[in-house]
């Protein structure tokens, strides 16, 4: 309980009163998991998770977690503490926190914005995959964007989902501009999510050009040489600047606009739907067409088809009709017997 307490409480401020009512804790070198009552089912899995992933991280020693202080893994039970243990650092919307100086994994083990316990797995790689990075590259400190997106692409996070976001990122004009790598964090989940997208195919950038071996060797010159810059020259033979501007090109490349229109179902759904539309408005231009030859087309049988004027036929008619009093069928045979007589 006095490791528990120390750990919780060298966070400061608020975090220092989470230690009161202490949680209790498991352990599998080297990790420590601190749970409050009613998560100890999700304590265990997590635990197992981590110690059964903690190898395999791309990229770096299989003993990168191993030999150093033990990793401290947080679960937060209600949102108070989950500020407190965070300090306040994390947005509303954020999943988890690492804090690698303190080799400390804060995650919210209650159902919320953030997500829900059983994501956590997933969340729980990310953040270790921070600890491990920087753990390895210590003392120097990685970049945001490269902290962020290895985390990312060691976490599994970086698939044909995530590129399909981007593109509709650049798509729907919601890309930041590609000036540098340096990308402004911002607060707003869907801008901050499109940063993260970002700064992960940065990283993958880097293995396309040389797979795995690659990063691997790129990450041990830059902890011997302690910078970033020569490591990246002497792996890739690129600078920092050159890189950041054949990853610009290559991200408005392969997830720009044109590659969207060119490369989805949505350009063919827009050709689909243009053909209708062009279909459509020809076939209502024929109706109207013949709607209007209908109107000026002459009668079935006109006048001078039959040989005769309209005035010889209107008298014609009038002949026919008389009076419109019916014959007397007697008439005829009483103008006989008259001329008899």
């Amino acid at each position: 309980m006095a490791a528990t307490a120390l750990v919780l409480a060298g966070l400061g401020g608020p975090a220092a009163a989470a230690a009161e009512d202490g949680p209790d804790s498991i352990a599998a070198p080297p990790f420590v998991v601190y749970y409050w009552p009613g998560t100890e089912r999700l304590a265990e899995h997590l635990l197992e998770h981590a110690r059964t992933t903690a190898p395999r991280w791309p990229a770096l020693p299989e003993t990168v977690l191993y030999g150093g202080p033990p990793v401290h893994i947080v679960l937060a039970p209600d949102e108070a503490r989950f500020v407190a243990l965070t300090g306040g650092r994390t947005p509303e919307w954020g999943a988890g926190v690492a804090i690698p100086s303190r080799s400390l994994v804060v995650l919210p083990a209650y159902a919320s914005r953030r997500g829900a316990p059983h994501h956590l797995t997933r969340v729980l790689r990310h953040e270790l995959a921070h600890i491990a990075l920087n753990r390895y590259l210590e003392p120097a400190r990685p970049p945001r964007w490269f902290d962020e997106g290895y985390a990312r692409w060691a976490a599994g996070e970086w698939d044909e989902e995530a590129a399909w976001r981007l593109r509709l990122a650049f798509a729907f004009g919601r890309a930041p501009h590609l000036d540098s790598l340096a990308l402004d964090w911002p607060r707003t989940e869907p801008d901050a999510r499109i940063a993260y997208l970002l700064a992960t195919s940065a990283v993958a950038d880097l293995v396309d050009r040389g797979g795995v071996l690659a990063l691997e060797r790129f990450l041990t010159r830059w902890k011997e040489a302690g910078d970033i810059e020569p490591a990246l020259r002497r792996t890739y033979g690129l600078g920092l600047a050159q890189f950041e501007h054949a990853w610009g090109k290559a991200v408005r490349k392969r997830y720009g606009w044109t590659y969207f229109l060119s490369h989805s179902i949505v350009f063919w759904f827009l050709c689909t739907f243009l053909f209708l539309a062009l279909y459509w408005r020809r076939r209502r231009r024929d109706l109207l067409r013949l709607e209007r030859l209908r109107a000026t087309e002459p009668p079935d049988s006109p006048a001078y088809w039959m040989g005769e004027d309209e005035d010889e036929r209107a008298a014609g008619d009038e002949d026919e009709v008389g009076d419109g009093s019916e014959p007397d069928p007697a008439w005829g045979g009483e103008r006989e017997e008259d001329d008899g007589r």
